[in-house]
């Protein structure tokens, strides 16, 4: 089964190996038929501690690392 990678923006580098990335996705509101945006906040692993707020980044779903940590950034855009 092949893993997800998703895009989003690097909204806090806080934790030691850990980034918070913020992915945005739009979706047609049902009643009022406009485009909406709605986003999620993923915790993902980051081992080189290289990625800072700001950044676009993709990550790739992974076996859990810790309680909060299932994805690991694979890359930055290119």
């Amino acid at each position: 089964m092949p893993k997800r990678i998703l895009q989003g923006t690097v909204v806090s580098d806080k934790g030691d190996k850990t980034v918070v990335v913020k992915v945005e996705r739009r979706v047609k509101h049902p009643l009022v038929d406009k485009i909406i945006r709605r986003s999620k906040r993923y915790h993902a692993h980051d081992e080189s501690n290289q990625v800072k707020v700001g950044e676009i980044v993709r990550i790739e779903e992974c076996r859990p690392i810790s309680k909060l940590k299932s994805w690991r950034v694979v890359g930055g855009e290119a």
